[in-house]
């Protein structure tokens, strides 16, 4: 049978594996040595390793911030530099004064160098919870000195196992981040909320205090009930299972809740967006028709009444000013 030459990195890495190979048979039975089994063994493990050594990617360089203000994170390393990010202005956020206030005075004192919380805002879908993050963030900017403002990171839920070493690369920079991830839950047998735990408050080093995370989701405590019981039936100790799991939440220092909105709000959310932008409707026929698409969507909120908006501007014949 014939054998098939084997490829290698270069003539040098195979000559130094055969030579290092050969002094370890040197001393061998010769019953041993003429058996060249190990030798080939030990040669292709050798160009694999240089192979592996040849192509893995040199140290990524610190990316460089003052281009953008705001980035997306992928977990090979890289920041993608978002130059328009799609925003709702923060006037037009009704129905979540209380929130507002709370998410922008911590932003605030974070930009000033001062302590504060990371943030988990949780609650009734579409009611503004990451258009909120997103205002705060372009409100804190706005009369800011470039080299003063405030970057905002965005890393996805399926990447949330790449945290800590987004949080590495951020740590040696003069400039302040806020790491920002939308719809924040975890199902079924998913072990990466260990590594926000860890990236929140665990390990020798804790979180960089130019890192502040955001985070939004629809449940509380971020993990479904099922997962939850599932732990709480097959734990020895059923109360520590439990407290692992809730205990997530826990890292973050403050908890804003957002609710349905009032049929009263989610009106003067539609008036705001006529206002804005420059709709034109008698306001009994305006209510009549918001509340019959609210009706037709089952529930009433901010996501629903800009939903109407764009149905009635394109109705209007309308164009809608870039958000």
């Amino acid at each position: 049978m014939s054998k098939k030459p084997r490829k290698t990195v270069s003539r040098s890495a195979s000559k130094a594996a055969r030579s290092k190979v050969l002094k370890l048979t040197t001393n061998r039975p010769a019953s041993l040595v003429a058996d060249d089994t190990p030798v080939r063994i030990a040669l292709a493990l050798e160009a694999i390793a240089a192979q592996l050594s040849a192509n893995a990617p040199a140290p990524a360089n610190p990316p460089s911030f003052g281009n953008a203000d705001a980035f997306v994170w992928h977990p090979n390393g890289r920041l993608t530099e978002v130059t328009r990010v799609s925003r709702v202005e923060m006037t037009l956020l009704k129905g979540i004064e209380r929130m507002r206030d709370i998410l922008l005075e911590n932003t605030e004192r974070f930009a000033n160098g001062l302590p504060a919380n990371n943030a988990l805002l949780w609650g009734a879908r579409g009611m503004g919870k990451s258009s909120l993050v997103k205002a705060a963030h372009a409100s804190v900017n706005l009369a800011r000195k470039p080299k003063d403002r405030l970057k905002l990171i965005e890393i996805h839920r399926e990447d949330i196992e790449s945290l800590p070493a987004l949080m590495e690369l951020l740590r040696t920079s003069e400039l302040r981040f806020i790491v920002f991830c939308d719809d924040l839950s975890f199902d079924g047998n998913d072990a990466s909320y260990k590594s926000l735990k860890a990236a929140l408050e665990g390990g020798i080093e804790g979180r960089p205090d130019n890192v502040i995370l955001y985070a939004t989701s629809n449940r509380r405590h971020l993990l479904a009930r099922e997962m939850i019981e599932n732990e709480r039936s097959t734990a020895i100790n059923p109360g520590d299972a439990v407290e692992e799991k809730v205990s997530l939440s826990d890292r973050f220092g403050l908890w804003l809740g957002f609710h349905r909105c009032s049929q009263d709000e989610y009106l003067a959310m539609v008036k705001g967006y006529c206002s804005h932008y420059a709709i034109a409707l008698d306001e009994q026929e305006l209510e009549r028709e918001a509340l019959e698409w609210s009706t037709t969507r089952g529930s009433r909120s901010g996501r629903v009444a800009f939903q109407f908006i764009q149905e009635l501007a394109g109705r209007l014949g309308v164009k809608l000013a870039s958000r």
